[in-house]
């Protein structure tokens, strides 16, 4: 009974201007004149769902229950959907008044809940119907029917059976007062007087133009039947008076649809009513709307509607999405929707007397409960190595509020803050969407790497909470987002060589993070490089690295006199388990005039130019260390090639604090000692060369004629010059001094050497003084001693 009410309160609401009553904030009150009906519209947020109407006049106040109003010509309804109370009452409403049935006035009391108290609102209106009065109008509310008749129509055309079977009736009644008879199907039930009606629940009124007639559904004498398929209810009336020979009886039928609407999934709710409830010769003129809204068909139809004839019935669709629709979400385990329609229908009939009668019709349509999955796209772009999912489809009721990313919890409010970011897509559909955007390198982002399919995978978990208003229910929507890369390898360097060192470059590749790039086992940073001399820049684009030879990480093969060569070698690892996947190494030939090279296993490699430190018309070949059985390997007219451990040939080592260095020299042996040959006066030079090591990486120091390191020595070829024919003097002339400082490093191959270091000093018997890495003076010692 709720929704008759309910939608005759929407009809008036519509088409009156708004008033505002003292005491109630402005907006949460409506009323509104319609063409049949007066509507009070109050917000629930205001009043609470306990208020009540009552209607006053001169006579007193009556409150309006669902009994009284349905008897009396009033509608009232809880309305959750639109949020407010609604009461619709008819211009024939008990306690209207009425003047010549053009102008009617209003007035209530809005009983509501305030704390706990009762407060009264006195509201009241006066309005004008817009369109004239048919001869006859039916009302079809949500809990009563109402008919209204001029009080003078023209006598019909014809005389019918049934027509004389009541006049049978009333002439043989024996009292003048007004009486009414009620027909049923194939019955006719014995008359009784307006106040025996009245206390059954109908309602009889005379105005000044018109009799009226009321009636609750469901009342003994109504009948129910079905008209082509549709089930109808009808009361049939017949009001009559016998003053002496002259009879006055007045025929009253109200026939109404009790369809209930259907839906489909097309996306229509459908309501069917009989063409013809009423006899007519024209039944073609037809009007449909929306809360109180009447638009006639063509225009109705531009809208969206269907309005057809099927057999006999007249079938009205109604778009879901149609202007005055209300949608509400609902969740049970999954999102569902339905709509709720207050449809108003208009009919002209006009019989074969030209007789119009105007039939209204005020129906609360739902649907059934219809699936509205939310949805999630994936949208993702590998090149851009960013997730971008939009969930859509969401209705304008429900919110995201949180967002779960691979488990860890993400409150909407707070997801721009971060490196994803969630944004509102608004839809001109009354949905919504949201766009998330998480980079596939954020913390959250699970990757996986399977090395025997060279596959690159990021996955994102995606669980979204969504949130149903204002009852602030929830469900969860999940995604789940997989990105695959294939053919991913690590990556590899090209290699040049060039005469002062090898240079590597690397194109970066967007998986080069999930690799490690070191020199051995240290990580290749710009600090590595700056501590080893290397010169490296990095960018968006590549990496160069230039290696000079002779710094950390060389191992040197194959030396002779002609040159050795070089070989330095990057390694690419896992950068979680650290494992070695790919490594490029490049070897490259050098040659220089001289050179020394101290191995990690106690070997002293040199190339020393003799040029300088031999006679005029003396050959290298005559040259040899401290151990004069110690000779070149290899020489050429300026240069000997010498290879010899450090604890041979008559090496030193002199021990420092942190260091320790092992010592000989080049000598030359003039042709023939024993005869007198002429020494030059001119100046030839002393040549020493050393190997100096970290003490903290010696593991054996030749104590058993072993040498273990973990770096390689910093080498020294030492150029001084003296008079030859002051060889055993003391006396030391320096000259220009060109170093080359050694540093320690930590050993990757057993052959990686540091540059030589040339100092040059006067005297060819005197050693320079040599300090270790620590600034200690270093003590000579003979290697046989140790």
């Amino acid at each position: 009974m709720g929704f008759w009410i309910y939608l005759r309160l929407a009809l008036l609401l519509y088409m009156w201007p708004t008033a505002h009553c003292a005491g109630i904030p402005n907006g949460a009150l409506e009323m509104e004149c319609h063409d049949r009906y007066f509507m009070i519209a109050v917000d629930l947020s205001f009043i609470g769902e306990e208020a009540r109407f009552e209607a006053v006049d001169e006579t007193g106040v009556y409150q309006i229950n669902e009994k009284y109003a349905a008897q009396c010509g009033y509608s009232v309804n809880v309305l959750p959907l639109p949020g407010r109370v609604e009461l619709r009452a008819s211009y024939f409403s008990c306690h209207a008044e009425n003047i010549d049935d053009e102008v009617f006035t209003f007035n209530f009391n809005l009983i509501a809940i305030h704390e706990g108290q009762e407060v009264s609102y006195a509201l009241n209106k006066t309005c004008s119907p817009s369109l004239p009065w048919s001869p006859r109008e039916v009302t079809c509310e949500l809990n009563y029917m109402e008919v209204s008749v001029k009080s003078e129509v023209t006598c019909p055309s014809g005389t019918k059976k049934d027509d004389w079977e009541t006049l049978k009736t009333v002439h043989s009644s024996t009292t003048s007062d007004w009486q009414v008879m009620f027909h049923r199907t194939e019955e006719q039930l014995p008359p009784m007087n307006l106040s025996e009606a009245r206390d059954r629940g109908y309602m009889f009124a005379l105005t000044d133009g018109r009799l009226v007639f009321r009636t609750p559904y469901g009342q003994p004498d109504s009948h129910h039947t079905e008209v082509d398929g549709v089930p109808v209810e009808a009361v049939h009336a017949t009001l009559f008076s016998r003053q002496s020979w002259v009879v006055l009886m007045v025929d009253l039928v109200a026939a109404c649809s009790l369809h209930n609407g259907s839906s489909d999934d097309g996306g229509y709710m459908m309501w069917e009513t009989p063409e013809a409830l009423y006899p007519c010769s024209d039944c073609t003129r037809l009007s449909v709307g929306l809360n109180g809204e009447l638009a006639e068909q063509p225009v109705a139809e531009e809208r969206g509607y269907i309005v057809e004839k099927r057999n006999a019935t007249v079938l009205i669709s109604i778009p879901y999405n149609a202007e005055g629709a209300y949608r509400k979400s609902l969740i049970s385990d999954d999102l569902f929707e339905f709509y709720v329609f207050h449809l108003n229908l208009e009919q002209i009939l006009v019989d074969e007397d030209l007789v119009e009668t105007r039939l209204r019709f005020h129906r609360i349509l739902a649907t059934h409960l219809l699936p509205h999955p939310v949805s999630s796209e994936n949208q993702t772009i590998l090149d851009e190595r960013m997730f971008t999912v939009y969930l859509g489809d969401v209705p304008e009721d429900v919110e995201l509020s949180a967002v779960s990313l691979n488990g860890e919890e993400f409150t909407v409010q707070f997801m721009n803050t971060s490196s994803h970011t969630i944004t509102k897509v608004v839809n001109p559909n009354n949905t919504h969407g949201y766009t998330l955007e998480v980079p596939f390198d954020d913390p959250v982002i699970i990757q996986q790497f399977i090395k025997e399919e060279a596959v690159l995978q990021y996955r994102l978990d995606i669980n979204f909470t969504l949130m149903m208003l204002p009852e602030n229910e929830s469900f969860s929507h999940l995604a789940s987002i997989v990105a695959t890369f294939t053919d991913v390898s690590p990556p590899v360097f090209d290699a040049v060589c060039s005469e002062s060192g090898i240079s590597f470059r690397l194109d970066h590749q967007p998986f080069d993070y999930l690799w490690l790039i070191t020199i051995s086992s240290d990580p290749l940073t710009s600090e590595l490089a700056a501590q080893h001399g290397y010169i490296m820049s990095n960018d968006s684009q590549s990496l160069l690295l230039e290696v000079p030879l002779f710094t950390h990480g060389y191992e040197y093969k194959n030396a002779t006199l002609n040159g050795f060569f070089g070989t330095f070698e990057i390694l690419v690892r896992d950068s979680e388990t650290s494992e070695v996947q790919s490594s490029t190494v490049k070897t490259c030939p050098f040659s220089s005039k001289e050179f020394i090279l101290c191995s990690t296993d106690g070997r002293m490699t040199v190339v020393a130019d003799l040029s300088m430190a031999i006679p005029s018309g003396g050959v290298p070949a005559r040259t040899n260390l401290v151990d004069k059985f110690c000779g070149p390997k290899e020489m050429d007219s300026t240069r000997a090639f010498f290879s010899i451990p450090l604890n041979g040939c008559g090496s030193t080592v002199m021990l420092g604090k942190e260091n320790v260095t092992y010592q000989n020299e080049i000598f030359y042996k003039p042709k023939n000692l024993n005869t007198n040959e002429a020494v030059s006066d001119e100046e030839i030079e002393r040549v020493v060369i050393q190997c100096t090591y970290p003490l903290a990486s010696l593991h054996r120091l030749f104590s058993v004629y072993r040498f273990e390191s973990d770096t390689i020595g910093a080498g020294s070829i030492i150029h001084t010059t003296q008079p030859a024919a002051a060889m055993q003097s003391p006396t030391i002339k320096p000259t220009t001094v060109l170093r080359t400082p050694a540093r320690p490093y930590r050993v990757i191959h057993p052959a990686i050497h540091p540059p030589a270091r040339y100092v040059k000093v006067s005297l060819f018997n005197n050693l320079p003084s040599v300090k270790g890495a620590g600034g200690n003076s270093q003590v000579k010692v003979d290697v046989a001693q140790i």
